[in-house]
């Protein structure tokens, strides 16, 4: 193994996350992780099913995740977090897109990157897209990725209300951003 300088800062990094994970969630068995690439469970709470059967899990960051770590068993493998400030660290891989309460992305470009790289993780990770109450910012993503999948712009907000919160998109500016979403080519 190779204990060069980059290597022993990654073992660093890697036991720093261990740590902190196990101080956050302290019920969780971090030794009986699911594989990668497992999907989530199709009937737990904020886990979206799009057209093409890909598994998205949405939710609020101010309450704890949908069944708690240690029931549920699987965290993310990929996070992408709308906030207008800084997001709470996480041990896995993430992106914080600045995107205040009630409001659009502060950069739409980067945010049509994210929401496509998340997209695109979907395929084979666990994903999961969180703002503050996971309605507004969170169904507005969820709808933007519902529209890579396939579903008309002008019907997202539906399939995303219908199959995700009653609730999510919640202001018309929102529901603007996601009719005039298109993917990239």
């Amino acid at each position: 193994m190779d204990s060069g300088p980059s290597n022993v800062l990654g073992q660093r990094l890697s036991l720093a996350l261990l740590n902190y994970h196990a101080v956050r969630y302290p019920d969780h068995d971090m030794t009986t992780m699911p594989p990668m690439g497992e999907p989530w469970d199709p009937t737990a709470p904020g886990v979206l099913r799009l057209p093409s059967g890909r598994l998205v899990r949405g939710r609020g960051l101010r309450r704890p995740p949908p069944g708690g770590l240690a029931s549920q068993g699987k965290p993310p493998e990929f996070g992408l977090y709308l906030l207008g400030s800084d997001p709470p660290e996480v041990p896995w891989e993430s992106i914080w897109l600045r995107w205040p309460d009630f409001g659009l992305p502060a950069d739409r470009e980067e945010a049509a990157r994210a929401l496509h790289d998340a997209w695109r993780r979907s395929d084979g990770e666990r994903v999961e897209i969180a703002c503050a109450g996971g309605r507004g910012r969170t169904g507005t993503a969820l709808a933007c990725l519902a529209i890579l999948d396939g579903v008309a712009a002008s019907e997202a907000v539906a399939f995303i209300r219908t199959n995700y919160d009653p609730g999510a998109v919640e202001t018309p500016w929102q529901r603007r951003f996601v009719t005039r979403f298109r993917p990239q080519p």
